[in-house]
Order: C-alpha cells, then structure tokens, then sequence
C-alpha cells in the first residue's frame, strides 16, 4: 500500500479540481478520510481474515463499487440537505475519486497481493503493470525505519511531485480564466 500521506496528497490534488464554493475544511478533511479509509481492512488481520478474502486486506474495501458506495455514504451523511442537488453529485463524485484512488495508488505498489477493483462481481486481484511506488509497511513502528524512508523518497517522486504539478496547474489555470473574466 502507499503511505497514509500519499493517499492524502493525492485527495487535496483531485480537490483541487473543483470550485472554490464547494471547498471548505469538512471537504478537505471528509476527502483524505475517503482516500485512507479503505486500509481500515487491515484490522481483519486480527481477527484471522485472510488476505486474499474477499473482506481481507486490498479486497472489497479497495473495490470501486466500494468507492462509489462510500461516496454516496459520507455526502448522505456529511451534506445530507445538498444530497440530491447538483453540488450534491459533485460531493459523491469527488468522495468516490477519493476512495478510488486508494485502489489505484495501491495498484501501483511494489508489494501485496495485488487489488481487487471488481469486487464483489470478480475478486480477481490486479496490479498494474507498471508499479514505481515502494509499498508501505503496514504499522508505525514498521514506518519509521529506512523501509519506511525509501517510502517516502519513492511516494515524494511518484506521487507529491506529480500532485504538486497537478495543484500549481489548477492554480495557474484558474488564475488565467479570471484575469480573462476581468478584461471581459
């Protein structure tokens, strides 16, 4: 798995992608709990669920049904009087990219047992094929060690340095359309 920074960063990047009248620091917060949440499944380890189970670890909970269900629950919960209006969707949209990028990031890991993005249709676990990121150690005391630095060197280059450049782009960007809405 990615570190629990990566998956954060990585939701503070796709927030980045929506208006300033949605942003505040529930959706902020709400989002890096949807992209760390799904590794709440390695508490099964403790209660003997198999890794490869459909409830073990990198299973349902990293599936994009999940994701989409997860969306759908924390915007219920969370901006439930919004729930069925146009902000609403964009909530359970950016709550299930957030979710589903745990999958994603993860599929690209250098370690587990792959992921199981179509569960519960197909448990089937995938990897990508091309996996730059050094997966994390499961626990802190594990991550703080030159495993857990080599992490964080590999998650710097594979994910902060590509999410920073998606931010500044998003900047940019909105900083051009309004000085084309000022001389307009």
């Amino acid at each position: 798995m990615a570190s629990i920074f990566g998956h954060a960063l990585t939701a503070v990047a796709i927030g980045n992608s929506f208006s300033k009248s949605v942003t505040n620091w529930k959706f902020w917060l709400l989002g890096m709990g949807c992209a760390m949440f799904p590794d709440a499944d390695v508490i099964g380890f403790s209660f003997g669920i198999e890794y490869s189970s459909f409830w073990g670890h990198r299973g349902f909970s990293h599936s994009l049904l999940f994701a989409l269900i997860f969306g759908v629950i924390i915007t219920l919960i969370f901006y439930k009087k919004q729930f069925s209006t146009k902000k609403g969707m964009l909530f359970i949209l950016f709550f299930f990219l957030c979710t589903a990028s745990h999958g994603v990031l993860d599929a690209m890991t250098t370690g587990g047992r792959g992921i199981a993005f179509f569960s519960p249709f197909d448990n089937t676990r995938h990897f990508f094929s091309w996996r730059p990121i050094k997966v994390s150690p499961i626990g802190i005391e594990r991550f703080f060690s030159e495993r857990g630095f080599r992490v964080l060197k590999s998650e710097f280059i594979w994910i902060a340095i590509p999410s920073l450049m998606y931010i500044l782009s998003t900047f940019i960007v909105r900083k051009i359309k309004s000085k084309k809405k000022i001389h307009q």
